[in-house]
């Protein structure tokens, strides 16, 4: 087990400090989803890696978990207002997916695909140099289903609908195409300190 740097804002210091505006801290875990729970079988379970419509690399969920694993403590804030400090995570980091499938930049964009056809878009430079990982397990336990398991995408710093669940694939994509939520109004980024919630914020 690793345990690297996972960069963003840290976990930690002085609670006030930690909490972007207009945020509240909860202590559960709200379930918010866009549809309908997906049941996954991890025996079907497939994760993709595409340039374009391209398939470069495909892993099964045995493939997958046989990546090098990373913990990371991290803050994680809701656009619904909700914020949940020092959760603690176990997953894969893009780093090492791109490592594996011996793919460096070949785009700056990428969407997050996932099971029930659910979609969110990232900066690759939010992605990488230690920013995110698909996460695998949640406080030490396999990732539950209603949070998105059998893994989803982290991206801490970003408003959590970044965070896709489900997630089964990453596209690299020659525009930053806005996602499932983008469409429907959410801002195009999403960095809570700076309240980017909608299109116009």
């Amino acid at each position: 087990m690793v345990t690297r740097g996972f960069f963003g804002r840290n976990s930690g210091g002085n609670e006030a400090d930690r909490i972007p505006p207009g945020q509240h801290v909860v202590d559960h875990w709200p379930v918010l989803t866009a549809g309908p729970t997906p049941r996954i079988d991890t025996a079907e379970w497939k994760f993709t890696l595409k340039i374009g419509p391209r398939p470069v690399k495909v892993w099964t969920w045995s493939e997958f978990n046989a990546l090098p694993q990373t913990k990371v403590t991290r803050d994680i804030h809701c656009v619904t207002t909700w914020s949940k400090l020092d959760t603690n995570w176990e997953g894969v980091t893009v780093d090492d997916i791109l490592a594996d499938a011996g793919v460096e930049r070949p785009s700056d964009f990428v969407l997050a695909h996932c099971f029930d056809g659910y979609s969110s878009n990232v900066p690759l430079a939010d992605l990488t140099s230690g920013k995110a990982m698909v996460a695998l397990k949640y406080e030490g336990q396999p990732l539950p289903r209603d949070h998105g398991g059998p893994a989803r995408l982290l991206v801490p710093h970003l408003y959590f609908w970044k965070s896709a669940k489900w997630i089964n694939g990453l596209q690299f994509t020659e525009r930053d195409e806005p996602g499932f939520w983008e469409l429907r109004g959410y801002h195009i980024y999403g960095d809570p300190w700076r309240e980017q919630r909608y299109t116009n914020d």
